[in-house]
């Protein structure tokens, strides 16, 4: 989010950003839970009058993404469009990985999935990919344990399996990892590069409204920010300003 809304392409637009803090984090749910309360929010911001919707959670893109713009948004939603951010992830993995050993980390429920591995073999084959969950990652975040030494030690665990591999490339398949890019980055090494998945998403964002006239002119562009989380005001502002790197004030939605 700190990304789009920093890109000078993007930021005559409106944007609206719901937390779903009531029922976060999505990343041991099962696939049925995860698509429920992904549709309900979905909902919420077509409600609410947003045309077009990203799904920040790589969680929810990897388990609910296809299933809800193939199976619900027809029937419902037929002039507004999703979006997730595996597919642009894997584009940018795909073009610059030098020798095709990609590693992943990511919650529990993306690595199950299966879904960023099949978009990275879609835009190359002959890709090498082996995946990490790390879901004591979130939890430390949401704490504040950022540059603790505790945070630095299970970092480094969770990627020793992927330095193994010997990984040229290193994705960060969770919204909440990009606050630990530096303790990450130290911890993977100077072969291996870190993807930074916001700066990815803002680029290609920018790119999909070019190709989508008929998406772009219907988007509200006064430049108007609206933040809602679903429980505990006080709790999102305090995360979301942390993410954003500026204060938050939020709404609340029922």
């Amino acid at each position: 989010m700190k990304e789009i809304l920093k890109e000078p392409a993007l930021a005559r637009y409106d944007f609206v950003y719901l937390g779903d803090t009531a029922r976060a984090p999505y990343g041991n749910r099962s696939s049925e839970v995860i698509c429920n309360w992904t549709r309900e929010s979905v909902e919420r911001l077509f409600q609410d009058g947003c045309e077009l919707v990203i799904l920040a959670c790589f969680t929810a893109s990897a388990v609910a993404l296809q299933r809800l713009q193939q199976e619900w948004l027809p029937k419902h939603w037929p002039n507004k469009r999703i979006l997730g951010v595996l597919i642009p992830l894997a584009e940018e993995a795909a073009h610059i990985s030098r020798f095709g050993r990609v590693g992943i980390l990511g919650t529990r429920a993306t690595v199950q999935s299966g879904a960023l591995e099949t978009e990275l073999k879609k835009q190359r084959a002959d890709l090498q990919i082996f995946a990490q969950a790390a879901p004591l990652l979130v939890p430390l975040v949401e704490e504040g344990w950022l540059n603790r030494p505790e945070t630095k030690k299970i970092i480094r665990y969770y990627l020793r399996p992927l330095k193994q591999k010997h990984i040229d490339i290193l994705l960060l398949a969770c919204t909440h990892y990009p606050l630990l890019y530096k303790e990450i980055a130290a911890a993977a090494g100077k072969q291996t590069q870190v993807v930074h998945p916001g700066k990815i998403v803002a680029k290609k964002l920018v790119e999909y409204l070019a190709r989508h006239p008929e998406i772009e002119t219907r988007l509200r562009k006064e430049g108007v920010r609206r933040f809602l989380t679903t429980d505990r005001v006080e709790d999102f502002e305090r995360l979301g300003s942390k993410f954003l790197g500026e204060k938050v004030k939020a709404g609340v939605v029922i």
